[in-house]
C-alpha cells in the first residue's frame, strides 16, 4: 500500500528509480531490425520486475533519423519505424497498469530541418515563422556571425541560399536551433508538450535542456581557460577549447522554465528531469534550474558518467551538489544512451565486470537522490566493440578513430541466449549488431542463475524500497581518508552506516566517534564483516549496519 501511495503522490518522483529505454533497442516486433513500441509493451514485465519506478522512452517521434531521433519533424506523433500513436497510448496503459510511470523525452532546442517549422522559415525572411530560428547575416567577408562551434565538429553555423542568412545548429547541420526569445516558438513547444500531458504522460526528460536560449547580440565565446575534453564534447573535439558563455545556459531560460512548470503544475504528479552539460558551471545551472519549486522537479549532470569510480570522487561530486542545490533535487545515472557502459568503464578487467556491476547499483541505490538505470546495465553489459563500417552515429563517424562514437552503448538487448539477435529482433540484421559476448549475458541466462548480476540489481532495489532514508534521507559522509568510502543516511529514528570500498585489495575502517553499531544489515552479494568498531572488507566490497549517533 505504502508503494501504491507513494506512486499517486505529486513527488513520486523524489527517490524514484527510473529505467531507461531506448526504442529502437529494445525489442522488435516486426522483423525490421529496429525496435519499436510494441516491442516496450511486450517487455514492460521485465522492468516491472526489476521494482522501478518509472520508465524514460528516449524519442520515438516522427524524424528523418539524422541522429535518431534527436531530429524530430514531427512532436505530436509517432515515427513509423516505432509504430503510430495507437501504440504509445497502449504502452502508456499497459505501464500504468503495473504501476510503471512513462516519461517521454522532449527534444525541444532545435528541430530537424525537414519539420515543417523551419521549411517555412527558411522560405524567407518575411514569413510568419521566419524568427523561429537563430538566423544572422554573415559579416562582412561572408564568415559566420561569429566563432561559435558545433558539439558535433565545425561551426555551429550554416549557410542557406535562400534566406541568404546563416542558421545556427549546435549538433548536426539538420538540426536548427529554435530561436527562444519568439515567445511563439515558446507557445508552440508549450503546445506540442500539452499534447502529451493530455494522452497521460507522467513527465519529461528535458533534453539540453540549458541550450534552449543563445546570447541575442550574438557575441564570440571566449577561449577555455583549460582546455579538457568532457563527455559532451572529447578531447578529440575542439568545441571543449571554447568557454561557452553565449551559445547556452542564458538568464532567459529561467522564465521559460517557469512557464513550462506552469503547465505541468495545471495537471496533477507530473514531473521533469532535465539534462544539464554545462562543464564546470553545471551544479550552479541545476541550482537556479531546480530552486524555488518553480521550475524543474530535477536535473542531471554528467558528474557520474565518467571514468573516475575513486571515493574522492564520490565525496567530492555528491558534496558539491549537496553544497551547492540546497533546495534542489538530483538524478544520478552510471550509464545512459551516450556514455560508454559503466561496466567497462569501472572494470579493470572483463573478470571482475560482474563484481563492479553489483557494487556501481549497490553504491547508485544508496545515494540521495533519484536515480537512473540504462537498459541492459542490469545485466552487467559491457561496451559493445564496433567495426567502422557498422556505426551509425553521426558524431562517431564525424571523430572516427579518435572518438567511436555512442554506438557501442546502443546496441540491441539481448533477451534469449540461443535465438538470433539474442531474441531482440527475427530480422536477418539488426540496425546494430548484437555481440556474442552480450547474447551469452541475456536475460534467460541471468534468470536462471541466482547469484547473475539481474538478480542483485532486483534484490538491491527491493532493499532500497524498504528503507525511506535511502529515498529522499538526509546523506552525511564520514572522514576515512582516500581508502574507503563512507556515509550514512538518515531520516525517521533509522540511521544506516554504508562503507564502500572500491579498490580490489581488502580494507578495513575503524567507527568514528560518535557512532555506534546496532547491527548489521545484510547486503545482498557482498561479505564484509565487523567486529565491534572495526568493518572488514574484501576488495570491491561493502557493508551496511544500523548505528546510533551521539555515542
Amino acid at each position: 500500500m505504502e508503494s501504491k501511495d507513494r506512486a499517486e503522490s505529486a513527488d513520486w518522483w523524489r527517490g524514484a528509480v527510473i529505467y531507461q529505454v531506448y526504442p529502437r533497442s529494445f525489442q522488435d516486433t516486426d522483423d525490421n531490425g529496429l525496435g519499436d513500441l510494441k516491442g516496450v509493451t511486450q517487455r514492460l514485465p521485465h522492468i516491472a520486475s526489476l521494482g522501478v519506478d518509472a520508465i524514460w522512452l528516449a524519442p520515438f517521434f516522427t524524424s528523418p533519423m539524422a541522429d535518431m531521433g534527436y531530429d524530430v519533424s514531427d512532436y505530436c506523433d509517432v515515427d513509423p519505424i516505432f509504430g503510430a500513436l495507437a501504440d504509445f497510448d497502449e504502452m502508456l496503459g499497459a505501464a500504468h497498469a503495473l504501476g510503471l510511470k512513462v516519461i517521454i523525452d522532449q527534444v525541444i532546442s532545435h528541430t530537424s530541418d525537414r519539420h515543417p517549422w523551419f521549411v517555412e522559415s527558411r522560405a524567407s525572411r518575411t514569413n510568419s515563422k521566419a524568427d523561429w530560428y537563430v538566423w544572422a547575416d554573415p559579416k562582412p567577408d561572408g564568415t559566420a556571425p561569429n566563432n561559435w562551434l558545433s558539439i558535433f565538429g565545425g561551426p555551429a553555423w550554416e549557410w542557406d541560399g535562400v534566406r541568404r542568412q546563416y542558421y545556427m545548429h549546435n549538433f548536426l547541420t539538420s538540426q536548427p536551433d529554435l530561436n527562444f526569445h519568439s515567445r511563439d516558438v515558446q507557445d508552440a513547444v508549450l503546445s506540442a508538450v500539452k499534447f502529451w500531458l493530455e494522452r497521460g504522460v507522467d513527465g519529461f526528460r528535458l533534453d539540453t535542456v540549458n541550450y534552449y536560449f543563445c546570447d541575442k547580440d550574438l557575441r564570440d565565446n571566449p577561449p577555455a581557460v583549460v582546455v579538457v575534453g568532457g563527455l559532451d564534447a572529447p578531447d578529440s573535439n575542439p568545441y571543449g577549447m571554447q568557454n561557452h558563455l553565449y551559445d547556452k545556459t542564458q538568464p532567459e531560460n529561467l522564465g521559460f522554465l517557469t512557464r513550462f512548470r506552469a503547465l505541468l503544475d495545471a495537471y496533477e504528479n507530473r514531473a521533469t528531469v532535465g539534462e544539464v552539460g554545462d562543464g564546470a558551471r553545471s551544479l550552479d545551472t541545476v541550482a537556479a534550474y531546480t530552486g524555488g519549486g518553480d521550475k524543474l522537479n530535477m536535473c542531471y549532470t554528467f558528474d557520474l558518467l565518467g571514468p573516475e569510480f575513486t571515493p574522492a570522487h564520490f565525496r567530492r561530486a555528491v558534496g558539491a551538489f549537496q553544497e551547492k542545490v540546497s533546495d534542489g533535487w538530483v538524478c544520478w545515472a552510471f550509464s545512459n544512451h551516450d556514455v560508454t557502459r559503466h561496466a567497462s568503464r569501472f572494470a579493470a578487467t572483463e573478470e571482475e565486470r560482474p563484481r563492479i556491476a553489483k557494487l556501481a547499483i549497490t553504491l547508485l541505490a544508496s545515494l540521495r537522490g533519484s536515480i537512473c538505470l540504462y537498459q541492459g546495465e542490469e545485466l552487467g553489459l559491457p561496451e559493445a566493440e564496433l567495426a567502422f563500417e557498422d556505426l551509425r552515429d553521426p558524431y562517431g563517424i564525424r571523430f572516427w578513430p579518435a572518438y567511436k562514437g555512442r554506438d557501442g552503448c546502443r546496441t540491441p538487448m539481448p533477451w534469449e541466449t540461443a535465438r538470433a539477435n539474442a531474441g531482440f529482433s527475427g530480422a536477418a540484421k539488426s540496425w546494430l549488431p548484437v555481440p556474442h559476448e552480450h547474447a551469452a549475458l541475456a536475460v534467460d541466462a541471468q534468470e536462471a542463475d541466482d547469484a547473475s548480476v539481474l538478480h542483485h540489481y532486483r534484490r538491491t532495489l527491493a532493499f532500497r524500497k524498504s528503507h525511506p532514508a535511502l529515498r529522499d534521507g538526509d546523506l552525511a559522509f564520514l572522514d576515512t581518508g582516500e581508502e574507503v568510502l563512507a556515509f550514512t543516511r538518515r531520516k525517521d529514528g533509522e540511521t544506516l552506516l554504508f562503507v564502500f570500498n572500491l579498490v580490489r585489495e581488502p580494507a578495513k575502517l575503524d567507527l568514528p566517534e560518535g557512532l555506534a553499531y546496532l547491527e548489521a544489515v545484510a547486503i545482498p552479494g557482498f561479505s564484509a564483516t565487523h567486529a565491534g568498531a572495526k568493518v572488514t572488507l574484501d576488495g570491491l566490497d561493502v557493508f551496511c549496519g544500523r548505528v546510533v549517533e551521539g555515542a
